[in-house]
């Protein structure tokens, strides 16, 4: 049962909160690309999710706890109790759950761009669609039949979308 044994609520609650941790900084760098976006939120969930061994001393002499715990917080602990150990022991698997990430990050970048490639580029015989430029074509056409003297007669910015005028 959950509620018997409290490792299991811990875990659930470590999972839950770094959840919400990495929704709140994605919505949080949103106004960077989404390559950037992805591999920073990948190394952030890398950093979170790997898991170290531990182990911690217990009070009678002799006798240790060990356990699985994220890696990140074995290191904390590990510099906060001054156990270069430990710290040792969860830096390199830091640096790989970061590394992870990341890479996972670029391939859903990857993922997501080819996606999006096929949506949208991609006509019949997988060549891409000659892509229309209405605005063009319809401001050379406006330009030339305006006579030169009320080109810019004072309303908006010139070559751009003009509302009808009723009079």
């Amino acid at each position: 049962m959950l509620f018997s044994d409290s490792l299991p609520q811990l875990w659930l609650s470590y999972g839950v909160l770094s959840l919400i941790v990495l929704i709140t900084g994605y919505l949080g760098v949103r106004l960077l690309p989404l390559l950037p976006r992805l591999v920073l939120v990948g190394v952030v969930a890398g950093s979170l999710w790997m898991v170290a061994p531990f182990s911690l001393p217990l009070l009678e002499p002799g006798q240790t706890y060990s356990g699985l715990a994220p890696a990140i917080v074995v290191m904390a602990v590990g510099v906060v109790q001054h156990d270069g150990g430990q710290v040792a022991g969860a830096s390199p698997l830091l640096l790989a759950g970061a590394v992870i990430g990341g890479a996972l990050g670029l391939l859903a970048w990857r993922l997501l761009r080819r996606r999006d490639d096929d949506d949208s580029d991609a006509g019949p015989g997988g060549r891409r669609k000659p892509v229309q430029r209405r605005n063009a074509d319809a401001r050379t056409r406006t330009d030339a039949k305006r006579a030169p003297g009320r080109r810019d007669a004072g309303r908006g910015r010139s070559g751009g979308r003009r509302e009808p005028v009723v009079n």
